[in-house]
């Protein structure tokens, strides 16, 4: 069964990366949830997406010129809409102590392409350790470096390449890299890949998908993973297709 991953939380619904979006995706039955992980100027990891601060804070600069206190001065979530005014940037310690408890897997892509973060997957990797999370966290990254690194780490088993763009031997890169799964936009994705993948058993984990065309053709493919914005709509067409395959089979 393919499984929904909220993107960014429930992205459509509240502040992307916050913890009302957390929330919803939970309360919306999500089976895991999607979150970006960078580092300020101290070095503390936080869930944030964008390299530079203007679309979400409106202000100038770039996430690791900031300390995480004036990070938490700022508001993430009047942008987004009024009743969220007053919300802040979420910590990595603080999200792995919200879902330490929840049945929900971790999907943590590491932002470390535009900008490189020093030890950024170290210091991942070593508080997923401390919470004793890594058998339920999916790592992922656009830098093929940064996948290296991760798969340096012996108790690490889950690693995906995230990419955009069409090449040949997509699953032969993805291995020869050090990934163990690939993570593609929806724009890449055929029965053809799905196949294979099943072949060399590489996971295939797709983004973002928010319509209910893409949504029935990931469940019909039945890619391991969806990344979406709208877990409960992606969660009711779940529903819907796997009843319609019980019928067909009676």
């Amino acid at each position: 069964m393919t499984a929904i991953i909220a993107h960014r939380g429930a992205k459509k619904y509240a502040p992307e990366n916050s913890f009302p979006a957390f929330q919803l995706a939970y309360e919306m039955k999500a089976d895991g949830i999607e979150t970006d992980v960078q580092l300020t100027k101290d070095n503390i990891p936080v869930l944030y997406h964008d390299e530079n601060l203007k679309r979400i804070f409106g202000e100038k600069g770039w996430i690791n010129q900031y300390t995480l206190e004036q990070l938490k001065q700022l508001d993430m979530g009047r942008s987004f809409h009024a009743k969220f005014a007053g919300t802040k940037i979420v910590t990595l310690v603080e999200f792995l102590d919200w879902i330490k408890d929840k049945p929900l897997t971790l999907h943590l892509e590491l932002k470390n392409s535009k900008i490189v973060h020093k030890n950024l997957e170290e210091i991942t990797y070593q508080l997923i350790k401390q919470y004793q999370l890594l058998d339920r966290t999916y790592f992922s990254t656009f830098s093929e470096k940064s996948i290296s690194c991760l798969a340096s780490f012996q108790e690490i088993s889950n690693i995906g390449w995230l990419t955009k763009r069409y090449r040949k031997n997509l699953l032969a890169h993805a291995l020869s890299i050090g990934a163990t799964a690939i993570h593609i936009k929806h724009t890449l994705l055929s029965h053809s890949l799905t196949k294979e993948a099943l072949t060399v058993n590489v996971p295939i984990r797709v983004y973002t998908v928010n319509s209910s065309r893409l949504l029935n053709k990931c469940f019909l493919y039945k890619v391991n993973s969806v990344f979406t914005d709208v877990p409960d709509k992606a969660f009711a067409l779940r529903k819907k297709y796997i009843n319609a395959c019980y019928i067909n089979e009676i």
